[in-house]
């Protein structure tokens, strides 16, 4: 096990790079930053030139892959490091230099247990993209087909162990300074952070991540996944089928193609609230580079690495929150967050829907243009200091893929207005949710799987008190007052009556 010493001298090196791109300046500015911490990253900074604008994603890269995984993690929570920090932070995709091909072809037969002559007709030594955790090459298979072949970086998953271990010993460190710190629940952070990376590192999940998508996805017509090689997947490599599309993020190419980028803006929201609202099972890393344009105008999304998951409950909650905001009714909006216990009970109602009608009224009904994202979020992240609210582990991917289907959609169509565009799906399903069919049908099923279980609860109470048996009842046994004798006397005395017992069988016996 690391002793604190090595992370201390670990977290040292890594401030040190950290304060010489200045990416430490806005915790340092912080009013909520302890002084004790502030001063540790003035020392951090000494002699060295602090550019005056930070340049966090450059920094993560200088420190190493893991260190890019939590950039990319740490840019879902402008609450944790602000909204500036969090913006610069997205440039961490695929931003890591590509591993020698040598060392990719070795992994590419140690996984396959095959030449790559053998497994696959032609493939290119030049990657397509190159990331934190693997990088991916463009291949043909013997069979014809054009295919991506993803395979993870050398020695990643030793790289991210360790720099995980000092990442909970840092987060464990800060939360026990309390106030701000434990509020934000840092360890589970990282916790759910190392559950991320954990997926990433076998292959194999993140393949059958995809299959199960494409199956969700079936009834949403401009959305597809591309088809998994399970001849050629393995822990440590994937392949699939190869999308000849057109990144989102090229929107010049996009409207030299003919797209019609507002209808592919609408496309990425509405499935993702599939994903989100009707399925439960999202995609969580929807940024323009996961995202392509086919031809014939659908979108095909790649990289399922990371995937959410929340329950129908959670998702009932989300969709009455957002139909809440999008229809002005703060009041309901209010009344779930009691209820789902977002907000500490001894708040007090009135006090929060007013809050909420501060944040939400300035923006509603705006076009994505109009808003002013930095003023939401000081809004909802004063509100959340002010009631108390605790960080929610589950729904941190939520909440980071949410920003980052907004920002894909305001790319593509500046003039979107993501309340029009989520409204009808948003209102259609809490109707077939909460509806009275819905109602009925959810009595019906949890009925008759409480009748189904009567012969086992039948069996259990049976098996309790069975049933009389041949033999004679026991004939009732008169009171005997119990003499209570303190101390070590009363287990003595027992033990002198139990061998007196004793002996009076044996010697009836003999």
């Amino acid at each position: 096990m690391t002793t604190s010493v090595v992370h201390a001298l670990r977290l040292a090196r890594w401030g040190r790079t950290l304060a010489r791109h200045g990416a430490l300046m806005g915790i340092e500015r912080d009013p909520n930053t302890p002084a004790t911490i502030r001063r540790l990253f003035r020392v951090l900074r000494i002699g060295a030139r602090v550019p005056a604008r930070p340049n966090y994603a450059d920094a993560f890269q200088a420190i190493g892959p893991a260190a890019i995984k939590l950039g990319q993690a740490l840019a879902t929570r402008p609450d944790l490091v602000g909204e500036e920090a969090a913006r610069d932070l997205t440039r961490l995709q695929d931003a890591v230099p590509p591993a020698p091909f040598a060392l990719v072809r070795a992994e590419i037969e140690r996984s396959l247990e095959k030449s790559i002559e053998q497994a696959y007709a032609a493939f290119d030594p030049e990657p397509v993209g190159a990331a934190s955790i693997a990088q991916v090459h463009r291949a043909t298979t013997h069979e014809g087909r054009d295919v991506a072949v993803k395979v993870l970086r050398p020695g990643i998953e030793e790289d991210l162990a360790k720099a995980i271990e000092t990442y909970e010993w840092a987060a464990a460190q800060a939360e026990a300074i309390g106030g701000e710190f434990s509020r934000l629940k840092p360890r589970l952070v990282i916790a759910h952070f190392r559950q991320w990376t954990s997926r990433e590192l076998d292959l194999r999940r993140e393949a059958a991540s995809a299959s199960e998508l494409a199956e969700n996805m079936a009834a949403e017509p401009g959305f597809t996944v591309p088809q998994i090689d399970w001849s050629r997947t393995t822990r440590r490599v994937m392949t699939l089928e190869w999308v000849p599309g057109i990144k989102l993020s090229d929107r010049t190419a996009l409207i030299a193609a003919g797209h019609d980028t507002h209808a592919l803006a609408a496309i990425v929201v509405r499935s993702f609230l599939r994903q989100a609202i009707a399925d439960g099972f999202f995609h969580a890393d929807l940024h323009q580079g996961n995202l392509f344009a086919l031809p014939d105008g659908r979108i095909a999304a790649i990289d399922f690495g990371i995937m959410g998951r929340i329950n129908r409950q959670a998702r009932l909650w989300l969709a009455e929150i957002l139909h809440g905001l999008l229809t002005g009714n703060y009041a309901r909006v209010a009344e779930i967050h009691f209820e789902a216990g977002y907000v500490p009970a001894h708040h007090n109602l009135a006090e929060f829907t007013t809050a909420l009608r501060a944040v939400g009224e300035p923006i509603r009904g705006l076009p994505v243009k109009d808003v002013s994202i930095g003023q939401m979020l000081d809004g909802l992240f004063a509100i959340t200091r002010d009631f108390d609210m605790e960080t929610q582990p589950h729904l941190l991917l939520l909440q980071k893929t949410m920003v980052m289907v907004e920002g894909v959609a305001s790319m593509l169509d500046p003039d979107i207005n993501m309340w029009e565009v989520s409204g009808p799906f948003v209102k259609e399903w809490l109707r077939d949710e909460l509806g009275p069919e819905a109602w009925l049908a959810d009595r019906l099923t949890e009925d008759l799987r409480t009748l189904a279980r009567l012969p086992e609860l039948v069996r259990r109470i049976e098996a309790r008190y069975p049933a009389p048996g041949a033999a004679p009842p026991p004939p009732p046994l008169r009171e005997v007052q119990v003499v209570r004798i303190g101390g070590g006397w009363r287990y003595a005395v027992v033990a002198v009556l139990a061998g007196l017992l004793g002996a009076g069988i044996a010697y009836l016996l003999g």
